[in-house]
């Protein structure tokens, strides 16, 4: 077997095993690369360029080429140009005595081009999708057998761009279905505006980070690009479940909602109305008046301890206990009817030890977790993607087991979640005023999550990465 034919069988096997190769990258650029390298190899040239087809916009543009920038090229002209619409291979074996070469690109870049081989892309459906340009044989000039090796080269890059195009597309798709949701999460509580995009943030930095300088019990933990694009979805998408929340529970700001808190403020109101009427017949019949004005005075701090206990603060000292009296007291309405200052469940409501939320309330802000589980479950996620519900699911899960929704202990909980888990409160802590809570400053924020990892409920390496790599900056506290 002579030299030129072991030669070719090499190339050819070579072409079948880069074939192969590509049919594994789904990203454009570095399946663009590969081509482009492999391109050279077999023809044996300088330098290669890789031209797609843009129908639309009728013209060839570069994403890559060797040692240029994007170049952009018309439909028909050039001799890239010219292979697009024809179809055919061209081979020059001196570029400056072809009219159809344009000088300026070597004006440009100073590169010197001898020789030229330029053949086209075509798709499993015959269609060309783009062309592949070939310069400067390293030796002589290019032959007949280079452009049917580039030509079948060209016909496997066509597939696998093609099929590398498609699977952008799928995740541009995927990632506009990804912020769409997230608008819906948001459109039910504007004040919380931004949070799952700076939890996400958040969250991949702390990977990175993670990576870059790992302690002791986490040393070996890896994420590769599809890893963090799964935690990255898992972070955006942790609260989709609040869709399912009632809104008025979602967006409660005090303990009484504002038709109840109206309603109350009816009925003082109205009462304080009936003593002034009390305080002027006592005036027109020459009775003291300090009696009712004592009362008056009384409602108002009754009001005082409504107001401050309706607050989602901490439930001030005794204010149990008169709010029990308040209730005690009664007025007659219009009808002549006798009724309480306060009824038993504004009472109750009212004596919420902390936060604005009743034990039901709580329970269904807390169902959230769950929903957003059951709503990611129904996703096709691909293989590499399918953690996405399972890392979502513990974001309220804590180390000691004292968590929800499944109260599951550390050991069951992933590195992931456990990752965002402190990504969220972090967030949730700074975040610029909401009705129902002040923002912390970060340092306030990072006090509370050390406090948590003295309580045991958070990771205690993960945070001094956090904290040590200042991963906390990645995001600064907005609107939201």
């Amino acid at each position: 077997m002579g030299q030129p034919l072991e030669r070719r069988i090499a190339k050819l096997q070579s072409i079948l095993d880069v074939a192969k190769a590509m049919a594994s990258v789904h990203e454009l650029d570095p399946l663009l690369g590969m081509i482009l390298a492999e391109a050279a190899k077999v023809v044996e040239a300088d330098r290669c360029s890789l031209f797609l087809l843009d129908r639309e916009r009728g013209e060839l543009w570069s994403k890559i080429a060797q040692g240029t920038s994007e170049i952009r090229v018309p439909l028909g002209k050039g001799i890239a140009g010219t292979v697009a619409v024809s179809g055919e291979p061209i081979v020059i074996p001196d570029a400056y005595a072809d009219p159809r070469f344009n000088r300026d690109v070597d004006a440009t870049t100073g590169y010197q081009t001898r020789s030229v081989l330029c053949v086209p892309m075509r798709n499993s459906a015959g269609e060309v999708v783009g062309v592949l340009q070939a310069l400067n044989r390293r030796e002589g000039t290019f032959t007949d057998e280079d452009a049917e090796l580039l030509t079948a080269l060209g016909g496997q890059a066509a597939v696998s761009v093609e099929n590398a195009v498609l699977h952008e597309e799928i995740e541009r798709l995927f990632e506009g279905f990804v912020k769409a949701s997230v608008l819906a999460i948001e459109a039910r509580d504007p004040t919380t505006a931004g949070h799952s995009e700076r939890v996400a943030t958040l969250t991949v930095a702390l990977a990175r980070a993670l990576e870059a300088a790992p302690p002791r019990s986490l040393a070996g933990v890896r994420f590769d690009s599809t890893q963090l694009r799964q935690i990255r979805y898992a972070a955006l998408l942790h609260d989709f479940g609040k869709v399912g929340v009632r809104e008025h529970v979602l967006v409660k700001a005090n303990k009484l909602h504002p038709g109840e808190m109206d309603r109350v403020a009816g009925r003082f109101d109205l009462i304080r109305l009936g003593l002034e009427g009390e305080r002027l017949r006592a005036r027109l019949e020459g009775r003291p008046e300090e009696p009712v004005l004592e009362r008056l005075a009384e409602l108002d701090a009754f009001w005082r301890v409504v107001e401050a206990c309706n607050r989602p603060t901490v439930l001030p000292e005794r204010a149990s206990e008169h709010l029990q009296d308040i209730a005690r007291h009664t007025f007659r309405d219009a009808r002549g009817e006798e009724r309480p200052y306060l009824l038993p469940q504004e009472v109750a409501w009212l004596s919420i030890p902390k936060g604005s939320l009743s034990e039901d309330e709580r329970r269904e802000i807390e169902s959230h977790v769950t929903h957003t589980y059951r709503f990611l479950r129904q996703i096709p996620w691909t293989r590499s993607l399918r953690g996405v519900p399972d890392i979502a699911y513990g974001h309220h899960e804590k180390l000691d087991g004292k968590g929800y929704p499944r109260g599951i202990p550390g050991s069951a909980i992933a590195v992931e979640t456990r990752m965002m888990t402190i990504s969220d409160i972090f967030d949730a802590l700074t975040a610029s005023d909401r009705p129902y809570k002040r923002a912390l400053p970060p340092e306030r924020a990072l006090d509370i999550l050390r406090a948590e990892v003295r309580e045991g409920k958070i990771d205690a390496a993960l945070l001094g990465v956090f904290v040590e790599a200042a991963v906390f900056k990645a995001v600064q506290p907005r609107s939201g």
